[in-house]
């Protein structure tokens, strides 16, 4: 072979083969929304599923025996890569299904709607293939700019624009931050690889100054993206002003781009410097933990209530990494999976019982809901105790796993701050269960929603109970995934 014939080399597509499939089809649902009418729109939201389905299988499909990479070793498919897209595909799907009836009342159900959701799932795709700085900005930037548009999605809506333009200018500033610190970590490294600057920074003092610079610009980004005190100031307002079934997705399947960005940045390419980036996210971690549930606690908006829990749930999983061990991995892995499916329930809730000029999303609209749907105010009572980590639901086995990988690290003292943290958290979620049975109804209107709405969020709150009795499936899950992982 000759010097110009090696000079460039195809790449495997298999290993790609989903991304490949979710691109395609969302430029082919991109040309026939344009002469779909809205009467029809069904069809621009049936592809769209269609796609997450062919994605779905492609995933599946493509089993190989060991770790690949491709595109010259910027894209990885392993065990770890696979459940995670198989997750974001559900969840997608689901917040498409939740979503529906809410657009079609308020005269948004439009394609745009579906393909930023699309073009979103594939940066998050991406990220979670990533196996280089340059792939991972690359996902992040897609994610990004698909959601600050989604925020804006209402463009009649001020307090939508006015959400989007903070999300936009604070992400932008993140993103920033986080190029920065790569380029430095490029410097120090010499590499953009993933896998060559693990090699790299192994050699390393942890105490190296410039690699202590580009950790810190790194954690920037990683930071906002996940929502993590100090940089957390977008979430509360994006949640509250975005449309609720953008903020469904912004709570529930962007998380699982966040966990990516933290798996294959962190422990895999920064891994051998824990120690390092392990002290700057205890400070995170403690600060999400105590702002979010505290500042939780005066919210009387539903949605701004859930963005502070969400940044207390941050702090959780944030917990799990800086352990460093494969215990805490293991468990960051598995309490953001049980929280995307919690979030999930949560913002469907305030769809089904939201209608037309109406946003079921302040505190007072779940008044009396007993009297109204005992079914479904059951729903919510499953969702609430499980965030609270009330035994046996999904979440107190996810909270469990996190603070005893504290503890069998030697970190006691934070497993304590986060048993601490979680009963002052229980108070606004027991809130809420007040309001729903001790309290008259505000109104006597029988719910909303479709079918389908209702009998997913049946499914979903079921599945939150399901794997609180049997946790062990889910758990043993990731624990082959983080066992099998370089």
């Amino acid at each position: 072979m000759t010097v110009g014939e090696s000079a460039f080399l195809i790449p495997e597509f298999a290993p790609a083969a989903a991304e490949i499939v979710v691109l395609c089809m969302a430029c082919v649902v991109l040309v026939v929304d344009l002469f779909v009418s809205d009467r029809h729109r069904w069809i621009t939201y049936g592809l769209c599923l269609l796609t997450l389905l062919m994605a779905a299988m492609a995933t599946a499909m493509y089993v190989p025996r060991e770790t690949v990479l491709t595109f010259s070793g910027t894209f990885v498919s392993d065990p770890l890569a696979r459940v995670l897209k198989l997750f974001t595909y559900s969840v997608t799907a689901v917040v498409f299904l939740y979503s529906k009836d809410y657009l079609r009342e308020r005269e948004l159900f439009r394609g745009e709607y579906y393909l930023l959701g699309l073009f979103a799932t594939l940066g998050i795709m991406v990220l979670i293939s990533a196996h280089s700085m340059l792939t991972v900005y690359l996902g992040l930037e897609l994610l990004s700019l698909s959601l600050y548009a989604m925020v804006a999605f209402s463009r009649d809506d001020p307090v939508a624009a006015e959400s989007a333009m903070k999300y936009f200018v604070l992400g932008a500033i993140a993103s920033g931050c986080f190029l920065f610190g790569t380029s430095i970590l490029y410097g120090v490294t010499g590499s953009l690889d993933l896998g060559q600057i693990s090699r790299a920074v192994a050699t390393l003092d942890g105490l190296n100054i410039h690699l202590l610079f580009a950790l810190s610009f790194i954690l920037v980004g990683v930071g906002f993206k996940f929502g993590a005190v100090p940089f957390h100031m977008w979430v509360p307002d994006v949640y509250q002003g975005a449309p609720t079934s953008v903020t469904l997705f912004i709570g529930s399947a962007a998380k699982i781009g966040s966990l990516a960005l933290l798996m294959r940045v962190l422990v895999e390419g920064l891994g051998g410097v824990q120690e390092s980036w392990g002290g700057m996210l205890l400070v995170l971690s403690i600060l999400s933990m105590g702002i979010g549930n505290v500042v939780a606690i005066a919210q009387t908006n539903l949605k701004r209530m859930l963005g502070y829990s969400t940044i207390s749930h941050v702090g959780f999983i944030l917990m799990g990494f800086l352990v460093g061990t494969r215990e805490g991995i293991e468990a960051a892995l598995y309490y953001t999976i049980a929280y995307v499916i919690m979030a999930a329930a949560a913002f469907g809730m305030i769809l089904l019982l939201s209608r037309r000029g109406f946003e079921a999303d302040e505190l007072e609209d779940f008044r009396g809901l007993n009297a109204r749907s005992r079914w479904f105010a059951g729903v919510m009572l499953v969702v609430m105790f499980s965030m609270a980590g009330v035994p046996p639901f999904l979440g107190f086995w996810a909270k469990l796993a996190v603070l005893g990988a504290a503890v069998d690290a030697g970190l006691t003292w934070l497993a304590v701050a986060g048993v601490i943290f979680s009963v002052i958290g229980a108070f606004y979620y027991l809130r809420v269960i007040k309001l729903m049975y001790f309290d008259e109804p505000s109104e006597t209107l029988k719910l909303g929603g479709g079918s389908d709405l209702k009998l997913v969020l049946s499914l979903n709150a079921a599945l939150i109970v399901l794997l609180g009795i049997f946790p062990e499936g889910l758990i043993s899950l990731f624990n082959q995934l983080v066992m099998s992982a370089p």
